[in-house]
Order: structure tokens, then sequence, then C-alpha cells
């Protein structure tokens, strides 16, 4: 990735970024949300999305790393619990469900892993995906697949922001939507 020296500026609620804008691949450049460490942006965007979090949820999943702090946010705002899915096995992690993506920053496959010890809080549950932001919805398709492995279905799923085209993610409860930029 290279940063161009450019920003794209976003607005939540009342906070505003500027996001600078990488080159992820030849030709196709995108802004950066990185929410780590923003807990002005990480409070109001769960406090938004809590008011739209479906009735039937039981249980809220948020991939490591960037959206652990909203889906810790929207747990508290919501006392749901939270499910962290993890993209490195560690030791003391049993019994793993895991299912394999590939991510639009790094262009890798990754695998992600939902600890034994949290199954109980998914099998046969509601779920409610959340992450920060969905590009190319490869994550989602990933903790979809864990959550129909063990009999769970899908209450809603949710970002701060889609990316690209909005209509592909009209199912998506987002607070915005970053555009693609090609050169």
């Amino acid at each position: 990735m290279s940063y161009d020296g450019r920003f794209y500026r976003v607005t939540i609620g009342k906070c505003e970024r500027e996001l600078p804008i990488f080159q992820v691949a030849p030709g196709i450049k995108i802004a950066i949300f990185n929410m780590l460490g923003d807990t002005e942006i990480v409070e109001t965007a769960a406090q938004m999305l809590a008011q739209s979090v479906p009735s039937n949820a039981d249980v809220i999943l948020a991939p490591e790393v960037k959206a652990v702090p909203l889906g810790h946010a929207l747990s508290v705002a919501t006392g749901l619990p939270l499910v962290i899915v993890r993209k490195v096995r560690k030791p003391y992690m049993v019994d793993c469900l895991e299912a394999e993506v590939v991510s639009i920053t790094s262009g890798q496959p990754q695998t992600l892993f939902i600890d034994g010890k949290d199954l109980p809080l998914i099998k046969a549950k509601q779920a409610l995906l959340v992450d920060d932001v969905v590009s190319t919805g490869s994550t989602l398709k990933g903790l979809r697949s864990l959550i129909q492995t063990v009999g769970g279905t899908i209450a809603g799923e949710m970002a701060v922001f889609t990316e690209g085209d909005s209509g592909a993610w009209e199912h998506i409860t987002a607070l915005g939507n970053l555009p693609i930029f090609t050169d």
C-alpha cells in the first residue's frame, strides 16, 4: 500500500475525520478508516448503530482487530454478549471453528477462528455481525459460514462504513459509504 497525500472527509454523528487515501492495487485507492484508539468515533458509532440493532439478536460477532472496540461498545450499549472472531489461533484456543477469507487490505487469504469456549454463545443463536468497513464482503461471508456451521442464523449485519457500490450493501446497516478511487 502506498499513501498519496490526499484525504477523504467523513462525518459520523458530530465527529469529522480525514481518512488518508492509500493505493491498494494498481489503479485502485481507498480511504483507510482506522478507529483503533479513537474512542470518540467508537462510542459515537456504537450509539448510532445501537438504535438499529434487530430485536431478535442474541449475540454480537466482531472480527479482530479494528472492529473489536466497536463490538465492545455495541455490546455495552445493547447488553448483548460479544464474541471476538480471531485471525490468529492462539495455543489456549481449543475446539475452534474455522473459515477462510481474503482481506482487501492485505490481498492474502486468512483464517477466522472462534474459540471453542464461545460456541455456547453462538450455537443455534441469532447473530449480529459487526465490522468496521465492509469492502468486499469476504469477512462477513466467513462470519456467516461460522454461524451457520453451529446452526445459528444471522439477525443482521452492521458496519460503520460500506465501501464501493452502495447498492451492493443494501442489506447492511451502515453509517456511511466510502468511495473507491480509480486513476
